[in-house]
C-alpha cells in the first residue's frame, strides 16, 4: 500500500507544479505530445513536424497539428531548420519544457526518498 502512497503523492506534487507553470490548460495529448518530443530529443532523435503527424498512438493528424500549435504558444516547443533544408521542421523542447521536466525529476526524486 505504500507504494501506492507514494505514487498518489507524486501525483499530488505534479499537479502542484502544474497549477503553477499553467499546465493546467493542457489536455493529455498535448501533455503526451510533450513527452514524446522532449524524450526523443534527449536520445538525440530530433523529430520533425512529420514524424509527429504520424504518431496515430496519441491522435489524429489534425489533432496533433494543433496540439503542436498549442505547445508553441505555450512556449514548450520551438521548430527549427537544420542546415539548408527549409522545408523539414524540426521539433525542440524549450527551456521551459526542460524546466518542467527537471521540476517533475525533483519532485520524482523527493517522494522517492520519503517512501
Amino acid at each position: 500500500m505504500k507504494s501506492k502512497l507514494a505514487y498518489v503523492r507524486f501525483l499530488e506534487l505534479i499537479q502542484t507544479i502544474e497549477g503553477r507553470g499553467g499546465l493546467r490548460e493542457m489536455d493529455l495529448d498535448t501533455k503526451k505530445l510533450l513527452e514524446v518530443i522532449v524524450v526523443s530529443d534527449a536520445q538525440g532523435k530530433t523529430l520533425t513536424v512529420t514524424d509527429t503527424m504520424q504518431m496515430s498512438h496519441i491522435a489524429s493528424p489534425a489533432t496533433i497539428h494543433r496540439k503542436l500549435d498549442t505547445l508553441r504558444e505555450m512556449g514548450f516547443i520551438a521548430t527549427e531548420f537544420i542546415g539548408e533544408n527549409r522545408r523539414t521542421k524540426y521539433l525542440k523542447p524549450t527551456s521551459a519544457a526542460i524546466k518542467y521536466f527537471d521540476q517533475v525529476g525533483a519532485m520524482m526524486a523527493k517522494v522517492l526518498r520519503a517512501s
